[in-house]
């Protein structure tokens, strides 16, 4: 048998230099500070002199990187999305749709509250055009966006959600709750700890204010 059939393919893969290590290392500290400004501050006060103050280089180097805020933010909002897969990856899908659904929310709104959500651009930021034209973000959204819609029509067909709502309307509804900011009220409020604030703004997403 040839030799290499026997390799794994980590074995079989090129082995990355030291400088390529530590070239990946540092965007992945980058994406990693942008990500925390941009959860805390938003895309438009995030500056690029901060990202490069945070990652303790200068602002010429991280150019290098990523050429533009647009690109650091849009570096961020990839990972994100990548994260999500893998979230979603993970998910036994024999379960109902509708828990599915709301281990999806559950997950958006810990990572929120975690400080690791990047707030959304607003309509006519720079951010929007960017992502347009990201493929691997594109990519990343229709397929969360499919995979959603797959069970939010499965819950429809078995009553568990509003029938009477159109797909679209309940995939954003679900969207928004990764920068929803109830989660930040509640949480400076102080009242409540973070498991609390998810039941609260679960119930009031899939139950709704009225009265059971």
């Amino acid at each position: 048998m040839d030799s290499l059939a026997l390799k794994s393919p980590a074995e079989s893969a090129p082995k990355r230099s030291f400088r390529q290590q530590m070239h990946l290392a540092r965007e992945d500290a980058i994406v990693s500070a942008v990500n925390r400004l941009l959860a805390e501050k938003g895309f438009e006060a995030m500056t690029v002199d901060e990202v490069a103050a945070e990652v303790g280089i200068a602002k010429a180097s991280l150019y290098k990187h990523f050429p533009s805020k647009e690109d650091l933010a849009a570096a961020a909002m990839v990972r994100v999305m990548q994260r999500a897969q893998s979230f979603l990856d993970g998910l036994d899908t024999r379960r109902p749709p509708l828990e599915l659904l709301r281990d999806v929310a559950r997950w958006t709104m810990e990572v929120q509250l975690a400080g690791e959500m990047p707030s959304l651009p607003s309509e006519n930021s720079s951010l929007r055009a960017a992502l347009a034209t990201n493929k691997p973000y594109v990519d990343g959204l229709m397929d969360v966006s499919e995979r959603l819609g797959t069970w939010i029509t499965a819950a429809q067909a078995d009553g568990s959600l509003n029938p009477g709502l159109p797909p679209i309307a309940v995939l954003y509804t679900l969207y928004a709750r990764a920068c929803d900011p109830v989660l930040g009220f509640l949480k400076g409020s102080g009242q409540y700890d973070n498991a609390q604030i998810i039941d609260m703004v679960l119930s009031t997403c899939f139950d709704g204010l009225k009265k059971r």
